[in-house]
């Protein structure tokens, strides 16, 4: 027989006779004076010890990723330029902001200069704040000039260690949400554990601290746990407003801080409608829950069915009316990831080429099952996938098969709402995982959640041990504790000395050719000069000298693909007075070549961004290879290698001023 635990008087089906002693038992122990002290005493001692390990494994976590950190970079030790330098890409455009909020005369003038800015992008005025999620740096810019600390904490040091201490919470949050499924920290521990143990593909804080993610997560596994907590039955009035509030915060500031936050309340969204629709959670529509079980059926396809066109419906109409395109990019980027039709579109085939947005590659399986924590994950899922599919079976059979399996059955499944939502969750987030590797983030964290839950669930092992009719309760108890005991000293003798090894390797920072690029910019460019090149590398010329830019690396902006798109020509087969118009329409003084895009070969053909340009222009890609029969030869040869060798038709518009192994600066000239 099935039963279903679910909130506030949720139907239930009745319990074998073992099963209702047990609870008659535990029942009449809990009148007892001594048995009812004795229980919430050690529950108490519990709470303390589970509580105050929690926090510690977060703070411990929170300095091995800062450690790791000083030790990659020797941050501490190296010059200004090269620490900012150390913010890669996108990371070095948001860290621009802290500090130019730091920079700026008072804090009014810091505000007016985020709201009007002119410097992100050349001949145009934007407001950063309600285009780029950088509240996070406008608030740690308030607090540092606020609060008594400029004396004893450098800039970059506050920036840094708050992040740090946001993964504390991240882990700590983890832990409670795999306490709170299983009723023991022990499981909480197995989780921080496996989670530091996996660092490699649970986070990358340490090498790209100022990213949105690392903002955005901890909040995101605050909100998971406190969801968690609500789908607990009866919970008291005050405990249930609390706990909504903490939805809403939480919910709020990961909105708040990551740019991508729409795709994983959708992915929630249908999380929730998902445990709904098969009846796991308390719901009002009961009139798509009465008939027969192909009735049932039939009713939920219809209703799936029209919530789908009904979004998408929603969806296109908005968009057409408020002429929003920030997201177009990566519609194109899905549709042709999947398989609906090649594209060449510049923007979505660059998200292909690009390793972060293709499948989960089939090793990061080997170094989890090193640690066994997809062994254990696939144990725990697959014993619980099938407890749901018996569940939802149960709930979608009419109130007469419901008797009879009563009255029939041996077995009983039991299938917490919480544990509902987190299975969902786990399931969902892992396909999202599987087809977009820079996703995995969020799967496999919960992996190390939902794993450690598995194994120190009583359910989990009550099912499991009356499957193959072992069933007894002293076992259930020496399962759901040995096991991660075991694991936990499995990891320790394992991994602890490779850990030590880590924290005592010492490295420094290095990119020459970087640093003399931006301390040649800083000393021989105006203030107000403007700047052309790579979105990444534009990043760290915003950060470092503060010049203007054509285009950069937050992406999510249709006028700013297409500009990006048109300042990229200089890697094309594009004539030099083509790409003089075309930069000079964005006001460009300056334009940075860099020969590792020039002759990239890191990517295969294809993918490489030359290719990308040649393929969207309707040209023949270079070396050999195929090409689509529609292509065509170009009319000029490749800028970025043609320039090189200062012909008068490219010296007539452009001038060298600037070289070294790495960048080449070319001087726009004004009167053409």
């Amino acid at each position: 027989m099935i039963s279903i635990r679910q909130r506030r008087g949720v139907k239930t089906t009745e319990v074998p006779e073992d099963y209702a002693a047990q609870e008659a038992n535990v029942t009449l122990e809990s009148k007892l004076p001594s048995g009812g002290t004795s229980r919430r005493l050690w529950k108490l001692l519990s709470l303390m010890v589970g509580g105050t390990i929690a926090l510690c494994i977060g703070l411990l976590t929170s300095v091995y990723l800062a450690t790791l950190h000083e030790n990659d970079l020797w941050f501490s030790n190296i010059k200004e330029v090269e620490r900012e330098i150390s913010f890669r890409t996108e990371c070095g455009l948001y860290y621009s902001y802290y500090k130019q909020m730091l920079q700026a005369p008072t804090l009014m003038q810091g505000f007016h200069g985020l709201i009007y800015d002119n410097k992100t992008e050349s001949m145009r005025t934007i407001n950063l704040l309600q285009r780029m999620n950088i509240y996070q740096e406008v608030f740690l810019s308030i607090l540092y000039r606020v609060l008594p600390i400029q004396k004893y904490l450098e800039p970059v040091y506050f920036y840094i260690y708050t992040l740090f201490g946001l993964q504390a919470i991240y882990v700590t949050a983890l832990y409670i949400t795999s306490w709170l499924l299983s009723g023991t920290w022990l499981s909480g521990l197995l989780a921080a554990f496996w989670y530091v143990t996996n660092r490699i593909d649970t986070t990358r804080v340490e090498f790209t601290i100022p990213l949105r993610e690392n903002w955005a997560l901890p909040f995101f596994a605050i909100q998971i746990a406190a969801i968690t907590y609500f789908l607990r039955p009866n919970l008291r009035p005050l405990s249930e407003r609390l706990t909504l509030l903490a939805i809403f915060v939480s919910t709020f500031l990961f909105s708040l801080t990551w740019q991508f936050n729409q795709f994983m309340m959708l992915m929630q969204a249908l999380v929730l409608f998902t445990l709904d629709s098969l009846d796991m959670l308390p719901a009002a529509k009961k009139n798509l829950k009465t008939g027969s079980f192909l009735n049932r059926l039939g009713k939920l396809l219809l209703h799936l069915f029209a919530v789908l066109c009904l979004t998408l419906f929603l969806n296109n109409i908005i968009k057409k009316i408020l002429n929003l395109k920030s997201d177009e990019h990566i519609f194109k980027f899905l549709k042709a990831k999947f398989g609906f039709g090649a594209t060449r579109d510049f923007d979505a085939n660059l998200y292909l080429c690009e390793e972060a947005f293709g499948l989960l590659p089939f090793n990061t399986f080997g170094r989890l099952s090193d640690t066994l924590l997809f062994y254990a994950y696939i144990f725990v899922l697959s014993i619980t996938v099938m407890a749901a599919l018996a569940v939802a079976f149960h709930n979608l059979s009419d109130s007469a098969n419901q008797q009879s399996m009563g009255q029939m059955g041996k077995c009983t499944i039991i299938l917490k709402p919480e544990t509902a939502y987190n299975l969902i969750h786990t399931i969902l987030f892992g396909f999202l995982a599987l087809s977009t590797m820079r996703m995995k983030y969020l799967w496999t964290s919960h992996m190390c959640v939902f794993a450690s839950f598995g194994l120190c669930s009583p359910e989990i092992w009550e099912l499991l041990l009356k499957l193959i009719h072992l069933y007894n309760p002293k076992r259930i108890c020496i399962m759901r504790y040995s096991v991660p005991i075991l694991i936990l000293l499995y990891l320790g003798y394992k991994f602890w000395p490779g850990m030590m090894d880590e924290l005592s390797e010492l490295r420094e920072f290095y990119d020459p050719d970087t640093v003399e690029l931006m301390n040649w910019i800083n000393s021989n460019t105006p203030r107000k000069a403007v700047f052309a090149g790579s979105m990444q590398l534009l990043a760290g010329v915003k950060l470092c000298t503060g010049r203007t830019l054509t285009n950069h690396p937050h992406y999510e902006d249709n006028s700013l693909r297409e500009r990006t798109k048109a300042v990229y020509q200089i890697y094309a087969k594009r004539s030099p007075e083509d790409v003089h118009a075309l930069l000079r329409s964005f006001g460009a003084d300056y334009v940075i070549l860099e020969d590792s895009i020039c002759y990239e070969r890191r990517h295969q053909r294809g993918c490489r961004l030359r290719d990308l340009l040649d393929i969207a222009n309707g040209h023949m890609m270079d070396g050999p290879g195929e090409n689509d029969p529609d292509l065509k030869l170009a009319g000029h040869p490749r800028f970025c290698e043609e320039i090189k060798r200062n012909l008068p038709p490219y010296t007539a518009y452009f001038t060298r001023v600037f070289q070294n192994k790495t960048f080449h600066v070319y001087k726009l000239s004004r009167n053409k």
